[in-house]
């Protein structure tokens, strides 16, 4: 099972009894900058709670490392619609503390 190093920033969420883990390296916020928007605009939104299930995923999406075969992006927004956004909030923060503080 892959495991999600905090050190590193990384954070884990469940697919499909898969454990996928996110890290938001320098180039994977790049990538959801170029789509989502600035990042501190998206930081902004989440804070007031206008984040919407879209861009959660994007984000999640260009953060995702190693992804399993299967894992494509609508069965990773599936995943967290059926999980629910309380599900997908810890892992929103991880990310976003990320953002804020970089390491």
């Amino acid at each position: 099972m892959t495991q999600a190093n905090s050190v590193r920033g990384e954070a884990s969420l469940r697919v499909g009894g898969e454990t996928l883990v996110l890290r938001p390296t320098f180039a994977a916020l790049v990538a959801a900058e170029e789509e989502l928007g600035p990042l501190f605009a998206l930081v902004e939104r989440a804070t007031e709670g206008r984040l919407g299930l879209g861009e959660i995923v994007g984000l999640f999406w260009h953060c995702l490392r190693d992804a399993p075969e299967g894992v494509t992006r609508d069965r990773l927004g599936e995943a967290v619609a059926e999980a629910g956004l309380a599900a997908a909030m810890p892992v929103l923060r991880v990310l976003l503390r990320q953002i804020l503080s970089g390491r």
